[in-house]
């Protein structure tokens, strides 16, 4: 399974934050600045450093590629797999859910236009019934996790979720939409209402990258 180009080039070991592709106030009022800030310097840079310290002792890995130490991780040594499995994941999904989120003033596609856009109504009866599956999967996700929208080898589209840091890559499934649903990601604005920070998660949805993650996942799927 080939993952390349689905999330932006993350290097290799030892690995570095990315920045942000825009201001921390950018997405307001959907995510506010003070919790994208720290989300990104605080929480997706620990899991950088955390995935830097577990490869010291895995020096056979540190040629690869973020996606590829998420899809062998079983072959990493047994002693530091379940934080390589914990932080190359988080790195990974965050790293997906920054450049799949887009200004409200740059979003020009407030929803899925293509072969994505005909896919999702197709499978799931029109754009909205999707959009209350997925804030669906997100709502009921208990405790920490991620909700997706993710293609399978077969070509279908599915939601799914997945708990604390683990990558859809892991399941044999291409991620196409991350939703955050740790605490960390809204609890300062939101507090304990995580379906608003659901809700407002819809008006920030960069639609043109997910529609090309899509278009690259079909290639991919296809071999």
């Amino acid at each position: 399974m080939n993952a390349t180009g689905l999330t932006p080039d993350l290097g290799r070991y030892p690995f570095s934050l990315p920045a942000l592709p825009y201001a921390a106030d950018a997405l307001e009022p959907a995510l506010d600045a003070q919790t994208m800030a720290l989300h990104h310097s605080k929480h997706h840079a620990a899991y950088v450093a955390n995935l830097n310290k577990a490869l010291e002792s895995a020096p056979a890995f540190q040629h690869l590629e973020v996606t590829e130490l998420i899809m062998r991780l079983s072959e990493v040594p047994a002693n530091v797999q379940e934080a390589v499995r914990n932080s190359a994941g988080g790195h990974h999904n965050h790293s997906l859910f920054w450049t799949g989120l887009t200004p409200k003033s740059l979003n020009r596609v407030p929803e899925p236009g293509g072969l994505l856009g005909a896919q999702l109504r197709g499978q799931f009866g029109s754009l909205d019934a999707f959009r209350q599956a997925l804030s669906a999967a997100a709502l009921g996700r208990f405790g920490s996790g991620w909700a997706w929208l993710v293609l399978e080898r077969t070509g279908r589209l599915r939601v799914m979720t997945t708990p604390n840091q683990d990558s859809p890559l892991a399941a044999g499934v291409y991620p196409l939409l991350g939703l955050d649903v740790w605490e960390h990601a809204y609890y300062l604005h939101y507090q304990n209402r995580r379906a608003d920070y659901v809700q407002a998660f819809w008006t920030v949805v960069n639609w043109p990258e997910v529609e090309r993650r899509y278009a690259l996942a079909l290639r991919l799927a296809a071999g």
